[in-house]
């Protein structure tokens, strides 16, 4: 999937996720020279966010690409929900939205990176540059022209109107510009780890709550994703205990059958994800922007952070191609991207810092729940508000769409 280093581009970006694959497709689509460099050899990344929000599937039905999209391996959920010390209760509802595809499609990240690189290598202008490591910025005359990358083991310079930081939440575009970064306490963090399906278990089902416990379960065809949400920095402390410990606090949380949970063998078979909500407070200077997890990186409550990185990169690929056509790019565009994305973005880590607060870490501190937070009670009472949520999680403050 790889190429040769082209040494000169319109746009250069750093970061093969969501936001940097869909931003090249749609400005090499706009016919604008465009180069994606990745570190890794591949996008196989287990313990990402697997989760293809409607306003997704709806920019790919404005792309043509619906229809075939689908076609690959995937499982669909027209409602999140939850159980609560064995009580379910339904979080969202997507049947109700006006769009193509009215559910949550589940998917290996993987799989949709593969999708959209093969849609964008049909464009001679598109360059997929994979094991391709970003290093330093270039600059000239006062801005950045440029990035220095690790290619093969050799160091190669390549040239841009603009370089992307698409790069994720530890970006080296962001570190490199010395952008702001303004950090919001999160007091969660999240364990990670597999563990077998069986074709008779049930359905897919948001989450696990019982006191002192929270954990979702991502169905991924043979086994589910689990992600075991504990208190910030608790992981250090459990492994000092045995990991049977762990074994039947899972198992009194989702009683599967055999036991499966010891399936985790110790300590390292499982992941920790350090949960980080953190924006900056401007994401761009001369020469250089940054999108996505690199602008705002967000909490896993919802899976929404592939939808607004998603939308990060339609909204910047609307707004920069017909600029790009006429060679360096103003910071007054640049500023104009942020202006666009900055109020939806802060606006859903305001919602999950308050859910993490006070709906998650209260059920974490728990030593008995008698009857679900405010919230979920309210949601079983009105499901009309269940309408809401699911606008919020499945299409987001501003959604937005492909030009034509």
């Amino acid at each position: 999937m790889t190429e040769a280093i082209p040494t000169k581009v319109q746009c250069c970006i750093a970061g093969g996720g969501p936001a940097g694959m869909m931003l090249g497709f749609l400005l090499a689509r706009a016919g604008i020279e465009v180069a994606v460099l990745e570190k890794w050899p591949d996008f196989f990344r287990d313990f990402r966010g697997d989760t293809i929000h409607p306003s997704t599937m709806e920019l790919l039905k404005e792309l043509g690409l619906l229809e075939t999209f689908l076609q690959l391996p995937h499982q669909t959920s027209p409602q999140l929900a939850g159980m609560f010390h064995g009580q379910e209760i339904v979080l969202a509802d997507f049947s109700h939205l006006n769009v193509t595809a009215p559910y949550i499609a589940f998917m290996p990240q993987w799989d949709f990176l593969n999708f959209i690189a093969s849609q964008a290598t049909a464009y001679p202008n598109f360059h997929l540059l994979m094991e391709t490591e970003v290093t330093d910025l270039v600059h000239a005359k006062g801005r950045v022209c440029g990035v220095q990358v690790l290619h093969n083991g050799r160091s190669e310079t390549i040239t841009a109107d603009l370089v992307v930081g698409a790069d994720g939440r530890h970006s080296v575009v962001r570190k490199k510009t010395n952008l702001k970064n303004i950090t919001t306490n999160t007091p969660i963090d999240v364990l990670w780890f597999p563990v077998p399906r069986k074709k008779t278990d049930p359905s897919f089902s948001l989450g696990y709550m019982e006191a002192g416990q929270f954990m979702v379960m991502l169905e991924r065809d043979s086994y589910w994703q689990c992600g075991y949400v504990i208190p910030k920095g608790a992981f250090e402390d459990m492994q000092q205990g045995p990991i049977s410990k762990f074994h039947e606090s899972l198992q009194a949380l989702v009683p599967l059958d055999d036991d499966r949970f010891r399936f985790v063998t110790q300590w390292d078979d499982i992941r920790l994800l350090s949960v980080t909500v953190d924006y900056l407070s401007v994401w761009h200077k001369p020469g250089v922007l940054c999108i996505g997890d690199a602008a705002h990186a967000m909490s896993p409550i919802g899976g929404v952070g592939i939808n607004l990185a998603i939308q990060d990169a339609v909204a910047a690929a609307r707004i920069l191609a017909p600029k790009l056509s006429g060679g360096a790019i103003s910071e007054d565009t640049l500023a104009a991207i942020q202006k666009r994305r900055m109020f939806p973005a802060r606006v859903v880590q305001r919602i999950q810092v308050l859910l993490q607060n006070r709906v998650i870490l209260p059920i974490l501190h728990a030593e008995k729940l008698t009857r679900p937070a405010l919230p979920f009670r309210l949601l079983q009472a009105f499901p009309v508000l269940r309408r809401v949520t699911a606008h919020l999680i499945g299409i987001g403050i501003r959604p937005e769409h492909i030009t034509k």
